[in-house]
Order: C-alpha cells, then structure tokens, then sequence
C-alpha cells in the first residue's frame, strides 16, 4: 500500500493556469527544469503534464513537502517519466544536483518562495542559477512584488505585514533590488508580466 501524502495548496489551483501560459512561451520542446522550493508538487506534475516532452525535476528541503510531491507523482501515474524530488536547500550552495540534469538544464523556476525566506535566499537562489545555467537559459521567478518600492495593491501591503509578523526576515521584495542580483549573476530582466491577484511573472534572461 502506498500512503498518501499529498499537501493541497488552495494558491495553486488559482494560479497554475495563469503560469503554465506564460512558462509555454518560453519552454522548448525538450532538456530539462528545475523547480526551486516545488511546495506541495501540484505545480510540478501540472506542468510535467502540460509540457511531457520535458523532464520536470522538483526540489524542497522540507521532508513533508518532498513526500506530498512524490505521492502526487504517483497519483497522477507519472512515475515513469518524472523523477522523485530531490534536497535543495537554496542557501546551502552549491547545491548537490547531478551532472545528466545540470547538462540538460534549459531553464529554473521559482514559484511564490523568496518572499517566504529571508534574503539571501534571493542571493543565494541567483548565485547559484548564475553557475548553473549557460547564455540565454532562463530563471522565472513568480510571486508578488514592490515595484520602486511599492506596493501594487493595499492587499499586497497586508499580506507583506502578515509575512513580517510570522518571520521579521520575510517579506514582499522590491522588483528593483531582486533584479539587480539578477544582474550581478549574469541575468537581464527580459520580461515582467501582470498575473492575477497582484502577483507578476519575472523572466530572467542569462547574458552570458
């Protein structure tokens, strides 16, 4: 008997959609993507389903959320195609990935993380893209932002206080700031894209 282990987060159903039209312009056919802090796994198999000519390899360093991706792995019959999730902690660089992924590597993704961490988890999650990705590979990152150091909504602004009293070291990030690590890594911000609920859609573009 296999135990079911899967984590349902309400965020995804609202915004997988919106992610997988955007994540459809710029994914080629085939390679691999690595997903930085995968969650409950209801991200990775949506995609792994929506682009199956593509190796979607999850991450998290949380034992619990390893097992929810996993056993949603097997709900939707997709061990054959999509590996297990692997341990990233984003600040413990380098992080421990293997040669075959690393080499088939197009693009990284990062769905709703770095406002759920301190900042240099922002540091550390471009540093090490920065090693890992070659000339026009790509880094998405998706979640809510300040843009010139506003917010974009009142909602935006009670949810970055609600962040704050959880963990003083948590917050919305300005656009400006993550960008600019972007920079110093490589990347160029290609893209900034307006999705629901006042999150936005980052594509960064490496330089070099």
């Amino acid at each position: 008997m296999i135990l079911d282990n899967r984590l349902f987060f309400p965020a995804t159903q609202r915004n997988k959609d919106s992610i997988e039209a955007v994540l459809s312009r710029i994914i080629k056919k085939n390679g691999s993507i690595l997903e930085i802090g995968s969650g409950s796994g209801e991200h990775g198999v949506f995609f792994q389903k929506r682009f199956p000519k593509i190796i979607w390899q999850t991450s998290d360093r949380e034992l619990v959320n390893r097992k929810s991706i996993s056993s949603w792995i097997n709900y939707e019959d997709l061990n054959k195609k999509m590996p297990q999730p692997i341990v990233i902690d984003v600040e413990k660089i380098p992080w421990e990935i293997s040669p075959k992924l690393v080499n088939a590597l197009q693009g990284i993704v990062s769905i709703n993380m770095i406002h759920v961490a301190q900042w240099k988890s922002t540091i550390s999650l471009f540093r090490e893209a920065g090693k890992l990705l070659n000339k026009e590979k790509f880094l998405f990152l998706y979640g809510p932002f300040k843009v010139g150091n506003k917010h974009t909504s009142q909602s935006n602004y009670f949810f970055d206080q609600s962040l704050k009293t959880q963990n003083h070291l948590w917050g919305i990030r300005n656009l400006e700031e993550v960008s600019y690590e972007g920079k110093k890594n490589g990347f160029f911000q290609e893209d900034v894209i307006s999705m629901p609920a006042n999150n936005f859609s980052i594509i960064y573009r490496k330089v070099y």
